[in-house]
């Protein structure tokens, strides 16, 4: 793996052609630069298997017992978590060396192209993955296109910790969303979507994630959060509120901007065992994941094709996320 650097006075980011991975995030404090990412070196990278930072697709998430069926094909996908496909596969983006396009000291283009039936997807797809920094800002652009209809889904899998604590819990989470989508333990929706009023999942005042961690049954089957939560529609444009998601602790601030209507809350409830920074392992819930796209499971389910998940041939797909760190 070759790595890039991104670095001005407010951040220094760390890539990696590996996967378009995003490796480190440091914070330049007043007293300290902090590293804000869940991560680990590039030495032990390839002992970490929970998608640190990764580019995540060609459908990021869970495709329900490996298959689907498209304009009358059904496509049969590895079943690379449980019974079910989890990130499109055992070779997905997150595992590909993606070609390096450009380096400049502020952005980074990746480039891969996806053959036709690679890992069981239809269509030959050219994508692109852009990391920008600007001030205390990274953006990250993804864009695609496939000369078969095929479902897309490009997200980035970092998770962070904004403190030096070794969990989680104490981080305020605020999130734009009215409901929140339940799944079964294999992590697949196995529900309607649900209104997050008066449950565990109403973060619409930020509270912080360990309050209501575990507190009920759709927690309970997953080990804690890993839920997509859908973004009010007046957020769905990156200029129409503060931010989708805010997350914080005493001295930073995170906000998360997305062009995606769903955001995927992982609280890392299985990353005890994964390679930190130290030598060491992390504990479960060491960082939080915030991924951005369509529902899972998508492709088996026509109802919420209307919103995104299927491109159609020639169709030009498009997603940007903007952090940006406040401190």
């Amino acid at each position: 793996m070759n790595i890039y650097t991104l670095e001005n006075q407010f951040l220094k980011i760390t890539l990696s052609d590996y996967g378009a991975s995003w490796i480190s995030c440091i914070a330049k404090l007043a007293n300290e630069q902090r590293e804000l990412l869940v991560t680990t070196t590039p030495e032990r990278w390839l002992e970490q298997t929970a998608y640190f930072g990764a580019t995540v697709g060609r459908y990021a998430n869970r495709i329900a017992n490996g298959r689907f069926t498209l304009n009358g094909k059904e496509h049969i996908l590895a079943q690379n978590n449980g019974e079910n496909n989890l990130h499109a596969g055992l070779k997905g983006a997150d595992k590909q060396l993606w070609k390096v396009e450009s380096v400049t000291d502020q952005a980074v283009i990746f480039s891969y192209i996806f053959a036709d039936g690679e890992e069981g997807f239809s269509g030959e797809v050219k994508a692109t993955v852009e990391y920008r920094l600007a001030q205390n800002q990274l953006e990250i652009e993804f864009n695609a296109i496939s000369d078969q209809d095929t479902p897309l889904c490009f997200t980035n899998h970092a998770y962070f910790n904004l403190s030096n604590e070794p969990t989680i819990h104490n981080h305020q989470l605020q999130i734009n969303a009215d409901s929140y989508l339940p799944v079964g333990e294999n992590g697949i929706p196995n529900s309607v979507l649900k209104a997050v009023e008066s449950t565990s999942f109403d973060f619409r005042t930020a509270k912080p994630i360990g309050q209501d961690l575990l507190a009920d049954a759709d927690q309970q089957a997953v080990r804690g959060y890993d839920h997509a939560f859908t973004l009010a529609k007046n957020c769905q444009n990156l200029t129409a509120c503060k931010a989708n998601a805010v997350l914080s602790v005493d001295d930073i601030t995170l906000e998360l901007r997305t062009t995606k209507p769903a955001l995927q809350v992982y609280t890392g409830n299985w990353l005890e065992g994964q390679p930190d920074l130290n030598g060491g392992y992390y504990p479960n819930n060491a960082g939080v994941a915030l991924e951005p796209e369509f529902y899972p499971d998508t492709p088996n389910h026509p109802e919420w094709w209307e919103i995104g998940g299927i491109s159609k041939a020639n169709e030009p797909y498009h997603h940007l996320i903007q952090y940006k760190f406040i401190f």
